[in-house]
């Protein structure tokens, strides 16, 4: 853990109201080729927040002519994947025979089940200029009794999201009910995703859930007198009627929902049960698992 999550946890130890804090979350960088990303779940410290197991914020990064994400297929079980731009796009395409241009704003719901395949691209007429691409892509874990279902493919536009504006905060709630409104993206289990924009002295109390965390994607809170600075992810032990105060213009993701049972994860497979990871890993490297259509020539070989 860093030295200002360190700080965090002692000022937490003689600041009223720090009982609330549970953990402060440092990411992990990586560069994947000029392409930054910050991986802040799962960590030594915190492998499951609620259903969520997994969370990268990636960019924002700039590319030239020519240039740009270009992830070629690969497999996935047991889980939900949910992408959220703020800015660019991707093409998804999918084994389901789903093609689909992911813009700022949309929730692209992927439904792994017992395995699916997908791609991550971008289309010629973005690569060939200037471009950029910034924002987060999670995953939810299938409670059991849902982990081996049929694969399933869903998308939001930006337009489908509901929105509330509170006390001048505006806030949108892309999956399960909070701050008075609902949305319409699928779940499988109790799970909460919304984002709020935070202006310099702007106070948010959080929603009620079992397991909840807020990460900073840009600005910095603070809770009582302790600091959430920008990319961190702060995890509560108990969230009811925790307030937040924004010291500078700031977005923040705010997830959370039922806690599930521990899973096992190794590369792009997620399972409660050991055995299932090893046999989707024997489907891949055998090819049975099904070819995305319209990215059939290229895939990526198991590490």
């Amino acid at each position: 853990m860093s030295n200002l999550a360190n700080g965090v946890e002692q000022a937490c130890e003689v600041s009223e109201g720090c009982e609330a804090l549970d953990k402060l979350l440092q990411p992990k960088d990586r560069d994947l080729g000029g392409f930054s990303v910050r991986r802040l779940l799962p960590t030594r410290g915190k492998r499951m927040l609620g259903p969520w197991v997994f969370l990268d914020h990636m960019g924002p990064a700039s590319f030239d002519p020519g240039e740009g994400i270009n992830v070629a297929p690969h497999p996935h079980i047991g889980i939900a994947t949910v992408t959220y731009l703020f800015e660019g796009e991707i093409l998804h395409r999918d084994s389901l025979g789903n093609t689909q241009t992911i813009h700022p704003g949309d929730i692209n719901l992927m439904v792994a089940g017992s395995g699916i395949a997908h791609s991550e691209r971008e289309r010629p007429e973005v690569t060939a200029i200037p471009h950029r691409l910034h924002g987060l892509q999670l995953w939810l874990a299938l409670p059991q009794d849902k982990e081996e279902m049929s694969p399933e493919f869903y998308h939001y536009s930006d337009e489908e999201i509901p929105a509330v504006s509170l006390d001048g905060i505006s806030i949108r709630v892309m999956m399960g009910h909070a701050f008075g409104i609902s949305s319409p993206v699928k779940t499988f289990s109790e799970t909460l995703y919304a984002e709020a924009y935070l202006q310099s002295g702007d106070t948010l109390t959080l929603p009620d859930a079992e397991d909840i965390g807020v990460y900073v994607a840009h600005g910095a809170l603070k809770v009582r007198d302790t600091l959430i600075p920008e990319h961190s992810m702060a995890v509560f032990a108990s969230p009811q009627g925790v307030q937040m105060t924004a010291l500078e213009t700031s977005r923040i993701a705010i997830l959370g929902g039922d806690r599930l049972s521990p899973r096992h994860m190794e590369w792009n497979f997620v399972s409660s049960r050991k055995e299932r990871i090893v046999q989707a890993k024997q489907d891949w490297q055998s090819g049975n698992f099904a070819r995305v259509i319209g990215d059939e020539k290229d895939y990526i070989p198991l590490p």
